[in-house]
């Protein structure tokens, strides 16, 4: 499915898109449905990937009013897949927590801009925003956020091999890869294991953005102390990441100082 087939919908419905219309369903499994958005778009030029879960209702959404208003105002159809993408990726209270996230590890610096607030506007043309499952799942009509595994059910373990994998090779071998939490992270080892990515390309350790998430990304930020944490939350998994994310950073820069 592509923006293609669902241009004549999206160029003259009314829908406000606060529910994803039927037409756009794409498979469904058990519990699992996933429908089409408009997140086709890959950057081909990108040197780092931000990859999340999936898109959420939201940014579904945000996604298809932006391809309709595009399509309305005579665009083509990749502007419009490209309008999209950059409008609602990562859209919400997520965005500034992952820029906060990527400022924190130092990004910017490797990147050579002032902050990863330029990703999302002056300096897109670094950057490709995609997830694990290109297209949005609802779990009973609620927004996947990695349960079942993704790797687990056929329809999700399909976007994974088919989409992404699609998108690792577009991209080539010297781009890196943010997985935004561990459910991300095990997508891209099995890439990896496939094949199809280094692991010196996957900086993996951040939290999920997410603002169900706000302890982990305080302590991660350094906002919350240890002593202040929930049992929810396990410090030493989260030093531990942070520690080997840092690590992989410092040697790419070095690299790229004697590069």
């Amino acid at each position: 499915m592509s923006l293609e087939q669902f241009s004549r919908l999206l160029s003259t419905s009314t829908h406000n898109f606060a529910t994803l219309p039927a037409e756009l369903l794409l498979t469904s499994e058990g519990n699992l449905q996933t429908f089409y958005a408009p997140f086709d778009h890959v950057n081909a030029g990108a040197r780092v990937v931000l990859c999340g879960i999936t898109p959420g209702l939201q940014q579904a959404s945000r996604a298809l009013d932006e391809a309709r208003q595009q399509l309305q105002a005579g665009a083509s159809i990749e502007q419009a897949k490209q309008a999209a993408k950059e409008t609602a990726s990562f859209a919400g209270a997520m965005r500034n927590n992952l820029i906060a996230l990527l400022d924190h590890i130092g990004l910017q610096t490797l990147l050579d801009i002032d902050s990863c607030a330029r990703l999302f506007s002056t300096h897109r043309h670094l950057v490709h925003y995609t997830s694990a499952l290109r297209y949005p799942v609802l779990v009973d009509g609620q927004n996947y956020s990695g349960s079942p595994a993704m790797l687990s059910r056929p329809s999700l373990r399909h976007q994974v091999e088919t989409h992404l994998a699609e998108e690792v090779r577009t991209l080539g071998p010297q781009c890196l890869y943010i997985p935004l939490g561990p459910k991300v992270t095990e997508v891209f080892q099995h890439l990896q294991a496939r094949g199809l990515l280094k692991a010196e390309q996957i900086l993996d350790g951040l939290p999920h953005p997410s603002g169900a998430n706000a302890e982990r990304i305080s302590y991660f930020l350094g906002s919350k102390t240890r002593e202040k944490l929930s049992s929810k939350t396990n410090p030493t998994v989260l030093d531990a990441a942070k520690t080997r994310l840092l690590a992989k950073l410092a040697t790419l820069q070095s690299e790229s100082r004697m590069g």
